[in-house]
């Protein structure tokens, strides 16, 4: 497992790696914005694109945000905030 340094900026590794899970289902590039919901039409990830990215996000981070439970997200923005909380 490689452990990203924990001053690298979260929401550019966020955006990072939904950039490749996009290029993965080669899908177009396209802005990636915090505002952005994580599912739907806008960035073309579905429920299983997410469980890639939490587990990529994980992995890189070495950080859980969800080792509690679930916790509710729903943006790009609130997903790069839990991983810069845990």
């Amino acid at each position: 497992m490689t452990v990203v340094d924990p001053l690298v900026n979260m929401r550019e590794l966020v955006m990072a790696e939904i950039a490749e899970i996009r290029t993965g289902k080669d899908l177009p590039p396209t802005d990636i914005n915090m505002d952005d919901l994580v599912l739907g039409e806008a960035l073309g990830l579905d429920s299983l694109d997410l469980a890639t990215l939490v587990v990529s996000l994980e992995e890189k981070t070495g950080r859980d945000p969800f080792r509690t439970g679930f916790v509710m997200f729903r943006t790009v923005g609130e997903l790069a905030d839990l991983f810069t909380a845990s």
